[in-house]
């Protein structure tokens, strides 16, 4: 189906339908988490497959893996051979509310907020998801490309799913992927996503007396647990707040990335305390390493007693440059750390898990033909940022399909709240994601078939 310059009324045309499907997807609590109940993740699964059938896909089927939530594997085949095919990513489950006391509103009852809606999950990722719905619609239910639609049902937990399609290679073989966990820098502003950090976690603890000794009989030369840990966590960071871990990866960001106000609010930060680190925000973010001490184990202050600290322990995670290998990231904080003395006492370095980063090719027919997508669905010139977070499953897919584009933008946008109270997302941004996806299928179809007749011309 052709929709030509129909596009964006049809779209239109669709919007109160996608909203009201938004609004029933976004009132099941879908936490894939331990401790929550499985019947509400079942229940977004179970309308995901209504949905979709309802919108003229045929082929939809259930992915079952061991100790995690089911996933939605849909197929629209492509119109005819010489049709490229496209996988649209998407996940159903949401992360828990959190403390409820600072939400606005229940955080599974959408509200209405000015422009959009205030859910949890509603922008982390069913807005994204509800995004492939109304492609599916505009084209009614015959898209001008092959699609392979994929809903993972426990993707903020983490799930066995990340690892599984190098095993079943051609469940997901495609040409090009559009990885919908993604959206712009700020409303109004086409993004696409260029690079993922990587991550690695390491616990560093020190342990130098049996016990417990009175502070006023002991300190002093007693070696203290704690205050070894501090000095040695004092060592990876230089005095401006850069990481000074040596060999961990850092390069000039070329993109789009935040104003430091916008930034600060973003952050919360409070008026009068000053950002770490110096060179732009981009490499702090995104091409260069973060390390961030995530917790500590000591003796709390309000049950201090007055007593040498004969145990410390900190867990630090490290986010790194997209292209840099895991485990050499990963072992250059551990090396560094097993190299520190602090007043002579040893460390135990324990390395934890790693997460690599990816970093998309950008110079393929599927990018340019979203960049020509975006423009059109937003009506202004694309940016480009990269992402301190991590999408496992991104990696995974890439190793299945080796030779597949990987893009990666979406309806939300960085003020929306994801993973924080009173998440939102605005209908702007649905409409314009929704005709930018349209409109890439559109053009990487048309881009695709030029290139067959040119190779048999």
């Amino acid at each position: 189906m052709d929709l030509g310059d129909d596009l964006c009324t049809r779209a239109d045309a669709l919007m109160d339908g996608l909203v009201a499907d938004l609004e029933r997807l976004t009132a099941i609590p879908s936490i894939a988490f331990p401790g929550f109940p499985p019947e509400p993740v079942r229940q977004a699964h179970d309308l995901l497959v209504e949905l979709l059938r309802g919108a003229g896909v045929e082929h939809v089927e259930r992915l079952d893996l061991p100790d995690t939530a089911p996933v939605v594997i849909a197929e629209v085949p492509p119109p005819d051979a010489g049709a490229p095919t496209v996988l649209l990513y998407g996940h159903y489950d949401v992360q828990p509310p959190g403390d409820e006391a600072l939400w606005l509103s229940p955080p599974f009852e959408p509200t209405p907020v000015e422009g959009g809606l205030r859910a949890r999950g509603i922008a982390d990722d069913k807005s994204n998801i509800i995004v492939h719905l109304g492609v599916l619609r505009a084209y009614e239910g015959r898209p001008p490309v092959g699609l392979k639609i994929v809903l993972e049902g426990q993707e903020e937990y983490g799930s066995a799913f990340d690892d599984y399609p190098p095993t079943d290679p051609d469940r997901f073989a495609c040409d090009a992927m559009v990885i919908a966990d993604m959206g712009n820098l700020r409303p109004g502003s086409p993004t696409l996503t260029t690079g993922l950090r990587g991550a690695a976690e390491v616990v560093v603890e020190v342990r130098t007396l049996a016990e417990p000794r009175h502070s006023g009989e002991f300190g002093g030369a007693a070696p203290d647990a704690l205050l070894a840990l501090l000095k040695a966590l004092a060592t990876l960071h230089d005095v401006h707040g850069d990481v000074a871990v040596e060999g961990l990866r850092r390069d000039d960001w070329r993109g789009t990335t935040y104003t430091e106000d916008e930034f600060r609010s973003l952050a919360g930060v409070r008026e009068g305390v000053p950002l770490i680190g110096s060179g732009s925000l981009g490499e702090r973010l995104w091409s260069g390493p973060a390390i961030t001490v995530i917790g500590i184990d000591a003796p709390s202050v309000d049950h201090a007693a007055s007593a040498v600290v004969p145990y410390a322990r900190a867990k630090l995670n490290l986010r790194f440059h997209p292209e840099q290998d895991p485990g050499q990231a990963r072992d250059l904080l551990v090396t560094h750390l097993e190299s520190l003395r602090p007043f002579g006492i040893p460390l135990t370095v324990t390395p934890g898990d790693t997460g690599p980063g990816f970093e998309p090719a950008t110079d393929g027919p599927a990018y340019r033909a979203a960049l020509t997508a975006l423009r059109e669905g937003w009506g202004s010139e694309p940016s480009f940022v990269a992402s301190g977070g991590s999408i496992p499953l991104v990696n995974g897919l890439a190793k299945a399909v080796p030779n597949a584009e990987v893009l990666l933008f979406g309806a939300q946008d960085s003020m929306c709240n994801l993973h924080a109270p009173n998440e939102r997302v605005l209908f702007s941004e649905l409409r314009s994601a929704v005709i930018a996806e349209a409109a890439f299928l559109r053009e990487y179809a048309a881009t695709y078939a030029s290139r067959t007749r040119g190779s048999t011309a």
